[in-house]
């Protein structure tokens, strides 16, 4: 063979020589430790791929919606999110909801119902409720604001908070007996109390 093609064949080996080093430190470099390199997405920062694998889920809460709303439901609401944000998941309100009746800047919190009682269910706030009160008519304990409901003899703030409370946890009330499972009302204020709520 003469010189020229020794050096030829020297070169063409330097040059496998390197491709095959290169070869083996990528792949060392993928296998490090056993598994594969993350694959970075187009347009995305190196490690932020990784990151978002490691990111817990974002803190929320269920919710179930019912009453008078467009979609009622199960939804997923944030965390700290507000009973509008549930009604507005639900679709909005239908025809006839009775939003007065609901406080829509109430906290929810997880496995909450929120109920939007619809047109029939009657209802007011604030001064026509406690006026309706006063006049003998019936408050619906079904739809009544806590402000309504304290008008009642007997009921206190906190206790009229407990009523609305215990009617969003549970769907409402099927009957006023179910008020005996509210704290703070007995047999006696049970009596007195059916004399001015409808269900």
């Amino acid at each position: 063979m003469d010189e020229r093609g020794k050096w030829q064949l020297v070169a063409w080996a330097a040059l496998a020589a390197v491709v095959v080093f290169f070869g083996a430190r990528e792949v060392g470099r993928r296998t490090a430790g056993g598994r594969a390199a993350p694959v970075q997405m187009a347009g995305e920062r190196s490690g932020a791929g990784e990151a978002r694998r490691r990111a817990p889920p974002p803190p929320g809460a269920y919710v179930h919606v019912a009453g008078a709303v467009r979609r009622p439901g199960l939804y997923r609401v944030p965390a700290g999110a507000r009973v509008a944000v549930a009604v507005r998941r639900a679709g909005g309100p239908a025809r006839g909801a009775q939003l007065a009746a609901v406080n829509l800047a109430a906290r929810l919190q997880d496995g909450q119902q929120v109920v939007v009682p619809g047109t029939g269910e009657a209802t007011g706030s604030g001064a026509a409720g406690a006026s309706a009160a006063a006049e003998g008519a019936k408050v619906s304990l079904g739809s009544a604001s806590a402000e309504q409901i304290e008008e009642l003899d007997g009921i206190g703030p906190t206790l009229a908070e407990k009523i609305v409370e215990y009617r969003t946890q549970h769907g409402g009330f099927r009957s006023l007996d179910q008020l005996r499972q509210v704290d703070g009302i007995g047999e006696k204020r049970l009596d007195a109390l059916k004399k001015g709520l409808t269900p």
